[in-house]
């Protein structure tokens, strides 16, 4: 029997993956792989300044050696692109439901993908609808064309009219009584007049 307190993996070490060696990716390789991405991004801009259909980021190296090499004189099949398999994928075949292979899109596909309206929620697509409707509505109100804006037209005009309507009695009124100040004046001239 074990004693007690100790990890599954026994008294000497031979469990687990804490003890085993570290793998460190070799200078050489890493500058290679270095050297190899720039190659890659340098190809990539003199395509796209070319041919803007290829200017994925997203083509695989291999993908690329082969186009490289359709270009320097191998042309038998046409236009088709054959994708070199990696591994053994080719030889096995994969019925996984759940699988998604990415296949580079051309510019032409992205944009077709863009202008397609995107699939939105129930709560968006109500949200959006909500605002249309709420435009449409400040649109129709705006020209006067809802019964609100009707009514406030009316309102407006009445409202309109009685203030041309006190306005013009204030005018009545500011005259009738500078008429009277004139009347008093005059008959207080007059009056003084006589008695001089």
């Amino acid at each position: 029997m074990p004693p007690r307190g100790r990890g599954r993996g026994g008294s000497r070490g031979g469990g687990g993956h804490k003890g085993q060696r570290r793998h460190f990716t070799n200078l050489e390789e890493l500058e290679r792989e270095k050297e190899k991405e720039e190659r890659n991004r340098q190809w990539r801009a003199q395509r796209g300044e070319g041919n803007d259909e290829e200017s994925g980021s997203d083509k695989s190296s291999s993908s690329e050696e082969e186009s490289s090499s359709d270009e320097s004189g191998e042309e038998g099949g046409g236009g088709e692109e054959q994708v070199k398999a990696k591994g053994v994928e080719h030889l096995i075949e994969v019925q996984n439901p759940n699988r998604v292979e990415k296949k580079p899109k051309k510019v032409a596909q992205l944009n077709e993908i863009e202008e397609e309206a995107p699939q939105l929620s129930r709560r968006e697509r109500e949200e959006l609808e909500k605002q249309r409707a709420k435009q449409h509505y400040q649109k129709m109100h705006a020209a006067g064309k809802t019964e609100e804006a009707r009514a406030d037209l009316a309102r407006l005009a009445l409202i309109r009219k009685q203030r041309e309507e006190q306005a013009r009695k204030k005018e009545e009124e500011l005259k009738a009584k500078e008429a009277e100040k004139k009347a008093k004046a005059e008959s207080i001239s007059k009056a003084l007049g006589k008695k001089t």
